[in-house]
């Protein structure tokens, strides 16, 4: 089973997925049980993530409930294969929240991932420095063998984007570009940074900007992960103050997708928004000379 008992990010995307087929195909838990030779408890547990699948009882369940599309089912397959190993980031688990290792899970296997950041740059877009300054700012006091392990995370992430691993797009209220959260020198890397990797073909950097209004104020930030081909929005995590929370609710999907192309409409177009980073860095230099 998921480790301790408890569902794993990928446990639960298996179950949900296993569960909407068996609806649509109008049998329920005990007639999917039979497929499978097992209990309608086992079905429910395996619906709710509480137990890991077996690949062959995917394939069964998903062949009784007449799934045809063989992508798809490949993909539910593959998850259940991988549903207990061990992620790169596990070796760091002493040091990281549990949803901090779901958001994780979830970028690791995403192949679109989409975010909204009105407070500071993206963690998939920090430089080192950057990522230093603003863990030592945490509310929280971090001690410092944790905020290396954090640190060393954070860059650690970054090379599902940086190998082209997932398409990545981020839209950043113009705020952040102007202000420096942190101080100057690493503030003028970030910009720097930000203007380097808005040039790779899997990433695309907006602003929002300051004439947007009211958009900006329409939701705290959060990112949207898809799993398959098609950029469908499959998860969504949420930022708050003692971590981050996942939403799979089919109407929170829909509402969080809405919420993202209305920030991408309203903000500058890539290559605008290139422009304005340069200005800022531009001025930022003068203002020193």
């Amino acid at each position: 089973m998921p480790a301790g008992g408890k569902p794993t990010v990928r446990s639960r995307r298996l179950g949900t997925a296993l569960k909407q087929y068996r609806q649509a195909a109008k049998m329920d838990q005990a007639q999917a049980a039979e497929v499978i030779a097992a209990s309608a408890a086992k079905i429910s547990r395996m619906e709710s993530g509480h137990v890991s699948c077996r690949v062959i009882d995917v394939r069964l369940l998903l062949n009784a409930y007449g799934m045809t599309d063989r992508e798809k089912a490949s993909r539910l397959e593959e998850l259940a294969k991988t549903s207990k190993q061990r992620g790169w980031w596990l070796e760091h688990a002493a040091h990281l929240r549990a949803d901090y290792l779901d958001h994780i899970s979830l970028e690791d296997d995403a192949t679109y991932i989409r975010e909204w950041q009105p407070v500071m740059f993206p963690g998939l877009l920090q430089t080192s420095a950057y990522a230093e300054a603003v863990t030592a700012a945490s509310f929280d006091y971090i001690a410092p063998e944790r905020a290396e392990k954090l640190i060393k995370v954070r860059m650690g992430r970054q090379a599902k984007v940086d190998e082209g691993g997932a398409t990545y797009a981020a839209v950043i209220w113009e705020p952040i570009i102007r202000h420096p959260l942190v101080g100057v020198d690493a503030h003028r890397e970030q910009l720097t940074h930000l203007i380097d990797v808005g040039k790779r073909k899997n990433v695309s950097i907006q602003v929002l900007p300051f004439t947007a209004g009211t958009v900006a104020s329409m939701t705290s930030a959060f990112a949207t992960f898809s799993f398959d081909s098609e950029p469908t929005v499959e998860a969504v995590t949420l930022d708050n103050l003692r971590g981050s929370s996942v939403l799979e609710a089919a109407e929170d999907l829909t509402a969080y997708a809405n919420a993202f192309d209305q920030l991408r409409s309203a903000a500058l177009a890539p290559e605008a928004s290139t422009r304005l980073i340069r200005g800022v860095l531009r001025s930022s230099k003068e203002d020193t000379t």
